[in-house]
């Protein structure tokens, strides 16, 4: 154990930069393998939970494809845990001095516990569309926090000040907050249409064409706001406030053009489950943005090594 601890590291390195990508790669995957499950119509593959079937932990023969592709979703939350374990272990010995990295690894840790959690309550409930909805809309939230975490192991411990001008900043809230609308507005359109997950389970009963339509409002909103950030980025050119802002519109771009060949070509599985890839995409670059209108204030010399004696020093 003392070899454990005495190989877990004293500062940011190559080991903890891997692990906060890993993290959001498996939180961006596990979305992935839950669009499957619905797309398939395997959400009560596995009828009950946290076992598989009233008696088995794991799928029978008798029950399928669909049950293989639920239980594989469950499955990857074990591995969406052991990564937020591990992440939590390697910032342990650094967690005074980054308490940041700490409480965004911390939260992703309990995150997956309540994810779970909120699985098990969509089957119980027979896939209630709000309940999914839900479970998808806590997905993107911990993709955001993954890429919180990236963002913040990166960047140097310390106070932040502004990067860019007030009113920069202000246009970038106002476009996530547009941006949080278009989400919302399209989970609700997905609850109201005809991938449900399940043959027999609920919908919301809300008209599915109005709900396009309320997404697709906001939607151009946070294209034509986009648009807005990347030209005044340019002003910010220096910073990594510019090339975030262009990796948002790129995403955006793909989420448009997808959205409007699903629309018009009956909705197929395979644009419905890249669509929501790509809002997840949409909510982290989005992050990226408002997380990189700050910067750390540099510190003088003596204090720099202040810090990297405090970082180095046995605990």
């Amino acid at each position: 154990m003392k070899y454990f601890y005495d190989w877990l590291p004293r500062a940011v390195d190559g080991r903890v930069r891997f692990f906060a990508w890993l993290s959001l790669l498996t939180e961006l995957t596990i979305i992935v393998t839950g669009g499957a499950v619905r797309l398939t119509e395997s959400g009560l593959g596995c009828p009950t939970w946290p076992l598989c079937t009233a008696d088995s932990l794991v799928p029978t023969a008798e029950m399928g494809v669909h049950g293989a592709i639920e239980f594989s979703n469950r499955m990857m939350s074990g591995v969406v845990g052991i990564v937020a374990l591990a992440m939590v272990l390697l910032v342990w010995r650094m967690r005074t001095e980054r308490k940041d990295l700490f409480a965004l690894s911390t939260v992703l840790l309990i995150g997956v516990l309540a994810q779970a959690l909120v699985g098990g309550i969509t089957v119980w409930t027979g896939l209630n569309p709000f309940i999914v909805g839900f479970h998808y809309t806590a997905s993107l939230v911990m993709a955001c926090i993954a890429t919180a975490l990236i963002a913040r192991v990166y960047a140097a411990p310390g106070v932040r000040e502004p990067a860019v001008s007030r009113w920069f900043a202000i246009l970038a809230h106002v476009t996530t907050f547009v941006v949080a609308i278009t989400i919302a507005m399209g989970v609700l359109t997905t609850a109201s249409g005809p991938h449900s997950g399940d043959s027999d389970a609920a919908r919301t009963g809300f008209n599915a064409e109005l709900f396009e339509h309320l997404h697709a409002w906001p939607a151009y909103a946070t294209f034509a706001l986009t648009l807005a950030l990347v030209i005044a980025s340019m002003r910010f050119h220096a910073t990594p406030v510019h090339r975030y802002a262009m990796y948002l519109l790129a995403v955006e771009v793909l989420q448009i053009t997808v959205g409007l060949i699903q629309a018009n070509t009956g909705l197929p599985e395979i644009l419905v489950g890249a669509h929501m890839l790509l809002a997840a995409l949409l909510a982290s670059a989005m992050t990226a943005v408002v997380l990189n209108l700050t910067r750390t204030v540099p510190t003088s010399g003596a204090a720099a090594r202040v810090e990297a004696f405090a970082a180095a020093r046995p605990r």
